[in-house]
């Protein structure tokens, strides 16, 4: 959660030159927080008061080389993924490693981080999944990929110990159609859904959900409704 201490935070944001990271970057500068931003592309980007403080380059498949770069993080965001429309096997891979998997290794990285960690500050990781996870978006390797990380960080949250729910925060950001390279026909601004997204982190709650549509307000609580039970039932008979 967010808090007045927020000078000393500082935020990892991967996918920090999209549409959404840039937003995210420049609200949390303006709050006066320092920004460590992680991209696949080049990393000769111009240093100012609406950018990274600092960047990071970073490659799929090579997520424990960031662990130096993840010790320092407070706040970790994990916002990159790609939407290929292309039907071949070979897209189905990528979208699956680079939505799903490298989240995955990501989180369960900063993770052991945080375990092996003396500071008494709570670390938080938030990652995105989009509302895709359940719901269409005509595209099935997209669809795939985050139904994938999407069971992932609910049985990851549902399955922490004790220890680790008081050294780690888990949030699941839920966003629909919002405008972007990726998606240029998308309803929201990257400004206006990265606002939403501040907002409702500072409450004390697992999902964020941004979205234009009524169902995604009711079927992704319910299915994290029975998440939570079915990981109950595992507690109970493992």
């Amino acid at each position: 959660m967010i808090n007045s201490t927020r000078s000393e935070k500082t935020i990892g944001i991967t996918g920090a030159s999209g549409a959404l990271g840039k937003e995210l970057t420049k609200l949390f500068r303006q709050k006066g927080y320092k920004v460590i931003g992680f991209t696949h592309g080049k990393t000769n980007y111009e240093i100012n008061l609406e950018s990274p403080n600092k960047w990071i380059k970073w490659e799929c498949g090579k997520e424990s080389s960031l662990k130096k770069q993840l010790e320092k993080i407070d706040i970790l965001i994990l916002n990159h993924g790609i939407y290929d429309l292309s039907r071949e096997n070979s897209n189905y891979e990528k979208s699956i490693e680079i939505n799903a998997l490298s989240k995955f290794k990501l989180l369960n990285l900063f993770e052991d981080i945080v375990l092996t960690n003396d500071s008494l500050t709570k670390k938080e990781i938030w990652i995105n999944t989009s509302e895709a996870e359940i719901l269409p978006a005509l595209n099935p390797s997209y669809e795939i990929s985050k139904s994938l990380i999407g069971q992932l960080v609910s049985f990851k949250k549902n399955l922490q110990d004790k220890n680790t729910k008081n050294k780690l925060i888990i949030k699941k950001i839920i966003i629909g159609p919002f405008k972007s390279e990726l998606n240029p026909i998308g309803i929201m601004s990257p400004k206006f859904v990265s606002k939403k997204i501040y907002h409702l982190a500072n409450l004390k709650k697992y999902l964020i959900i941004i979205s234009p549509n009524p169902l995604t307000y009711l079927l992704f609580p319910l299915k994290e409704f029975f998440n939570f039970l079915y990981c109950q039932i595992i507690y109970k008979y493992k």
